[in-house]
């Protein structure tokens, strides 16, 4: 009886991965690979524009020195992000790197608009404009990896739902079973 509960947790496992497949549900993996490659490949390109920026002679023009500090931890964002992206493009499945990927681009974001208001008042309007193009190339993508981690949220979800169901229901069974006799 044992086998026959294991087969049937293993057969319901495998109809709840394919059922969203059918639906339309977790969009294929080559397509999140090729969204977090692009995603990759657009923040590449911010970490060389960024090298061109030097927050420290900015404070000879009475910037305050804490966009030395934003400079900083937006270029070490960005290599997280890249890292985190990579990690997620070789397991897609997995909901933390999905969510870490997608919360640390947030933070890109939030820093990068912060950041360039500075490089617009204190450097260059261009370099701040240029800037903020690439982030907004990287809009596509980061809309795609919302959508993706909701939908591996939701597919996670129903699976478990499926495994709850057929655990609850293998126990009913079992406390169902007459007692062996002795």
């Amino acid at each position: 009886m044992r086998a026959r509960t294991i087969k049937l947790l293993v057969l319901s496992l495998l109809a709840c991965r394919a059922a969203p497949a059918q639906s339309g549900g977790l969009r294929p993996e080559w397509d999140i690979r090729q969204s977090l490659a692009v995603l990759i490949a657009d923040s590449k390109r911010l970490q060389p524009m960024l090298g061109e920026v030097n927050p420290k002679e900015w404070m000879a023009k009475g910037a305050p020195e804490a966009y030395v500090a934003q400079w900083q931890a937006l270029r070490d964002e960005i290599g997280y992000l890249e890292r985190t992206a990579t990690e997620l493009a070789k397991r897609p499945e997995r909901l933390s790197l999905a969510l870490e990927t997608y919360l640390r681009l947030q933070a890109i974001e939030a820093m990068m608009r912060s950041f360039t208001e500075g490089i617009r008042r204190y450097n260059n309007p261009a370099v701040a404009d240029l800037l903020l193009g690439v982030m907004d190339e990287n809009a596509a993508s980061a809309a795609r990896l919302r959508e993706y981690l909701v939908e591996l949220a939701a597919n996670l979800e129903a699976e478990l739902q499926i495994l709850d169901k057929e655990a609850q229901r293998c126990r009913a069974d079992l406390i169902n079973r007459p007692a062996p006799r002795r």
